[in-house]
């Protein structure tokens, strides 16, 4: 799942782009100050960023030019009122990766964030394997040897961030961060997290002799392959 922070001062502004990166499958955090955006950066990274030019207390050109000088390479998708090219050009030079002038429609914006991270980003394999498990991020399926999964979507998404962190342990907190986009971990979410765990195990695992899906205690899960006996 994708970060996105949004720094955007109007309510209503904010609110309409929260709920419309969230429904496109953003994990998205939402600064309404150009302090609290700046202190965002600097505490959790993120893929990228949709940034307004007129932010109380520190403005998107003075958090351009902050995250530039100490090489942060984050995309920066700059969004503003402001349309003559000097202040294009500004935006632009001061580190923003695109430009965009309000009013504008959503899906214009929703392209040029995921044409950002298209360029930001390194190709991933459409196809990820491990031991005789097989996952493609194009299709969405999944196999084991010659068998389909018959996974849900959430389903797929945990057994896609596994796989992508292979040998890796994921903990609940980034399970709820990044699988089911909760910024808080609470009791409901994990009970979730842990039905899906439970279920995917079963899928993945329930006629292998050699598992997959390991649970390192105390701390969280790894997929990995288990040496041959």
């Amino acid at each position: 799942m994708q970060r996105l922070l949004l720094a955007e001062d109007d309510i209503t502004t904010g609110e309409s782009l929260m709920r419309g990166f969230s429904s496109e499958g953003f994990a998205v955090r939402w600064a309404k100050t150009g302090n609290d955006a700046l202190a965002s950066l600097l505490a959790q990274p993120a893929d990228v960023v949709v940034l307004d030019w007129m932010l109380p207390t520190k403005s998107g050109v003075e958090i351009l030019k902050f995250l530039r000088e100490r090489g942060q390479r984050v995309p920066v998708l700059l969004l503003t009122a402001r349309d003559a090219v000097t202040d294009r050009v500004t935006g632009l030079e001061a580190g923003a990766d695109d430009y965009l002038t309000k009013p504008f429609a959503f899906a214009e914006l929703l392209a040029r964030v995921r044409a950002l991270l298209r360029r930001a980003q390194p190709a991933e394999p459409l196809r990820r394997n491990i031991g005789n498990l097989s996952v493609d991020f194009e299709t969405r399926r999944a196999q084991v040897g010659n068998s389909p999964l018959d996974l849900t979507p959430r389903e797929f998404d945990l057994l896609a961030y596994l796989i992508r962190r292979t040998g890796e342990v994921v903990s609940r907190d980034q399970l709820a961060r990044d699988v089911w986009n909760e910024g808080q971990r609470a009791t409901p979410i994990d009970n979730v997290i842990d039905v899906h765990v439970a279920r995917l195990r079963r899928k993945l695992d329930g006629s292998q002799s050699r598992k997959l899906l390991h649970t390192v205690r105390g701390l969280g899960l790894m997929l990995r392959e288990e040496p041959p006996p």
